[in-house]
């Protein structure tokens, strides 16, 4: 299945496609730990954000793509967590995941956040603008290689250094 990166929709999560988000997890991940961590998240009110839980979604608008950034802090200063992305397997490759880390990084702009942490791969996420999260003085909560913790800053005033607190869903 080929697309080009512009036939992809995106758009907000809806309630009627939680359990397709989930089936995208559960198909992407080995385990369903990141489903439940997208479901634990979903139910903290201080960590969910409505409008960047973001599907891609093929003609049918069926949802293939997924990407959820949800509120985390650096130091006391309230920031993004991009975790996590997911493509479904037959989509993979397309252009599906990428539409859908974009439209929520754009969501994330109109809503004037200032900045987003990423763990993950360092040759995939700065097409996205990531850079090592340790040129901004940000540093993970636990040991990770420098080069796959990776900020952005969303707007022009400048990012908090410190170090990056997460949601308890994620359990670190």
């Amino acid at each position: 299945m080929s697309h080009d990166r512009n036939t992809w929709h995106t758009r907000a999560e809806t309630p009627e496609d939680i359990a397709a988000i989930r089936a995208i997890l559960v198909a992407a991940f080995p385990t369903a730990l990141e489903a439940g961590i997208v479901d634990a998240l979903r139910a903290d009110a201080e960590a969910w954000i409505d409008g960047l839980s973001i599907v891609s979604t093929d003609a049918a608008d069926v949802p293939v793509g997924y990407a959820l950034l949800t509120r985390c802090h650096i130091g006391a200063e309230p920031a993004l967590a991009l975790a996590p992305c997911a493509v479904t397997p037959t989509a993979q490759r397309t252009g599906a995941g990428s539409a859908a880390i974009r439209a929520a990084l754009t969501a994330a702009r109109n809503l004037d956040e200032n900045a987003v942490v990423v763990l993950g791969h360092p040759e995939y996420y700065p097409r996205f603008g990531f850079t090592p999260a340790s040129g901004f003085g940000i540093k993970a909560p636990f040991e990770v290689p420098d080069e796959a913790m990776m900020a952005m800053a969303l707007c022009d005033r400048p990012l908090t250094r410190g170090t990056v607190h997460y949601p308890p869903a994620f359990g670190v």
